[in-house]
């Protein structure tokens, strides 16, 4: 098992990969069913800024801004956590259990962001997207994860 200092740092990458996944599936999402692809990323600023950030569609600095940066930061934590304890898997392109690590932490930063966490703090995606909508926002960033760690190592040699 890799050391929390080395999950760090390989979690930039992996992190920063899984970041752009969630994203662009946020703004896709946010495009089908609100018709506006920067309503959820906006909505993650609630945050910051309150219940008025999920009622804002177009881009801005305060709100899309601080977004996508949250997002962004939180896709990194949730890399260092499967960096830990499933990025050797990834390193020995162990497949099924770099797959089922992503969606292990997927599913632990689900339960962490809309049942242990108070509201202020969860991501806000429940204000402008569906259920269906945010299983699919997990997913990505559980196989961004997985992706991320795999293309590390390949860029590593």
């Amino acid at each position: 098992m890799k050391s929390w200092q080395v999950a760090m740092k390989d979690a930039a990458i992996s992190g920063g990969f899984a970041a752009m996944a969630v994203n662009a599936t946020t703004a896709v999402l946010g495009r089908a069913e609100t018709g506006h692809a920067l309503a959820p990323i906006n909505a993650v600023s609630h945050v910051l800024w309150g219940d008025r950030a999920a009622e804002m569609d177009q881009a801005s600095m305060k709100y899309t801004f601080n977004g996508l940066a949250i997002n962004s930061g939180a896709a990194v934590f949730w890399a260092t956590i499967y960096e830990k304890f499933f990025g050797e898997a990834a390193d020995r392109r162990d497949l099924p259990l770099a797959l089922l690590g992503g969606g292990l932490v997927g599913g632990m930063a689900y339960v962490v962001d809309y049942h242990l966490v108070p509201e202020r703090l969860t991501p806000g995606y429940d204000k402008r997207l569906s259920g269906k909508s945010m299983a699919v926002l997990y997913g990505a960033l559980a196989l961004g994860l997985t992706i991320g760690a795999l293309l590390r190592k390949q860029r590593a040699g």
